[in-house]
């Protein structure tokens, strides 16, 4: 160990896209290390190449440098190289494994495939938990195969792998830094494949191998990986190393309590980037997926430098954390309702002239992309939308004409006499001076007067008119951003569409 600095990671494997818990893992591995002025390291583990997928690597950092969780020894901070990837490292695991060989903590196995499942079969049949049953451990390791034997596949190149061997009715027992004590009996423990016949290490042996020379000080990681500590502490013991100190982190649960999985919806999280969640709610989200401050806190929403000021592993709780939709979406909107306006905007921007380049707008481009015109769109919709990009898809009737009129809506809202009506009160707008959400609302009102009618005799048709729907932010706020010029071509347009028969 490097001191007493604390030095965390996170270890995905690069076989697809990243799962919500890993980037909680990884999340709760960074506020960490941060939180106590330590250092954050990403390790890619490839060790089974099989389900290696191209380009996962990249989308996995790519990913969490969007969520604000970048790498101590990353580029991005000031390193030389990005993650450790183990399938650059095969001559360190196999000078580590040469040295268990020697020191008879592991031993060659010729089994085939076929003889494994055949063992497993039968165990299962006899009520018995599967496990190696140890036909290749040599004679002078306890076994009943002849040095011999194994030489001469060795000599004849047979393929093998190298197998871990566990010791006969010991304890195996560990400090949880969040579940307490954990104890094992070592007769439930299988012998542990630790070098594979492709010459790859498995997962079990290289992490150790490198938690250790990597000199982390706190794993932290998912529950799922509880089974394995036993393997895990055997090979600390058998190289003489002090192990790190262990958190296993409780599973992500589905509403109905069930483990989380794509069966019941999305897992990955660049499903939630692709809708439009922003990193803010994301993190702020899967921090609470297990964690809390504490009692006597009513603090819902945290920025990410207030979560690693606030977080704490005692903090984490044992039992699984429900993966709650409804609470991300709240999360969503209390970020977009505060978020300042220049921020939206640079998201927002380029989704508008995407759409600008799909269909033209009677509005001049320079006026609906600018500054101003957006800043004003925000605040009218902010308690409105969901996600940013419905500045845009939710609000379109600020940036193009309507196409369609809502068909219940003018059912309800339209008589014969409303088209007259509407032209009448343009007369009135015509000279409104100056063309703001008061003056509208008090001419509107002072047209209707009169007439004996309601102002919901023209608030409704008007809004149809411009916006083509029958919801929305403030009318008289709406028309003063569209403008008078927008406001009048939308009328005129809608009244010669709409025609109502006596």
């Amino acid at each position: 160990m490097v001191g007493h600095r604390v030095r965390t990671r996170f270890a995905p494997s690069p076989t697809g896209y990243l799962h919500v818990g890993g980037l909680r893992t990884a999340l709760y591995n960074y506020l960490f290390a941060k939180r106590m002025k330590g250092d954050f390291v990403i390790r890619i583990e490839d060790t089974d190449q099989s389900r290696r997928v191209e380009g996962a690597q990249q989308n996995l950092v790519r990913t969490l440098e969007w969520a604000g969780i970048v790498a101590d020894e990353s580029p991005e901070r000031g390193g030389n190289f990005g993650p450790y990837v183990q399938s650059e490292r095969l001559t360190v695991y196999g000078e580590y494994c040469t040295r268990l060989l020697e020191d008879n903590n592991a031993y060659y196995c010729f089994s085939t495939s076929e003889e494994l499942e055949e063992n497993r079969q039968l165990q299962l049949k006899q009520g018995l938990q599967p496990k190696y049953n140890r036909k290749w451990l040599p004679e002078e390791m306890g076994g009943s195969m002849p040095s011999g034997e194994i030489r001469r596949k060795l000599e004849e190149g047979a393929p093998y792998v190298i197998r871990m061997k566990v010791p006969d009715y010991v304890s195996v027992w560990f400090e949880d830094m969040i579940r307490g004590p954990v104890e094992f009996d070592s007769s439930t423990i299988d012998d542990q494949v630790l070098m594979k016949s492709d010459g790859f290490p498995t997962y079990h042996f290289a992490s150790v191998i490198d938690d250790h020379l990597m000199e982390f000080t706190h794993i932290i990681r998912g529950e799922e990986w509880l089974p394995s500590m036993p393997k895990h502490l055997l090979l600390y013991e058998f190289f003489g190393w002090d192990p790190p100190k262990f958190a296993h982190l409780p599973l992500l649960l589905n509403p109905d309590r069930s483990k989380l999985s794509k069966r019941q919806g999305d897992v990955a999280v660049e499903d939630y980037i692709r809708k439009g969640y922003s990193a803010d709610a994301i993190v702020n989200f899967v921090a609470m997926l297990g964690w809390n401050e504490g009692e006597g806190t009513e603090q819902e929403v945290y920025s990410l430098q207030e979560l690693i000021d606030k977080f704490s592993l005692e903090r984490v709780g044992k039992a699984g954390a429900v993966f709650n939709t409804e609470k991300l979406n709240w999360l969503e909107k209390q970020y977009i309702k505060n978020r300042p306006a220049a921020q939206i905007i640079d998201t927002i921007r380029p989704i508008l002239v995407e759409e600008l380049d799909k269909k033209e707008s009677v509005m001049r481009r320079e006026t609906i992309t600018g500054d101003s015109y957006l800043s004003q769109v925000i605040e009218l919709m902010r308690e409105r939308v969901g996600f940013e990009h419905e500045f845009v898809t939710f609000s379109s009737y600020f940036f193009f004409e309507p196409e369609t009129y809502e068909e219940e809506a003018v059912k309800k809202r339209w008589t014969p006499e409303t088209n007259d009506l509407l032209r009448e009160f343009m007369t009135v707008l015509e000279t409104l001076q100056p063309f703001t959400a008061e003056s509208i609302e008090a001419a509107l009102k002072e047209f209707v007067a009169p007439r004996g009618l309601k102002a919901a005799a023209l608030i409704h048709p008007l809004r149809i008119l411009v916006s083509g729907v029958s919801f929305g932010p403030s009318l008289y706020h709406m028309l003063e951003v569209l403008g008078r010029e927008t406001v009048f071509r939308r009328i005129e347009r809608g009244i010669e569409r709409i025609v109502v028969s006596d």
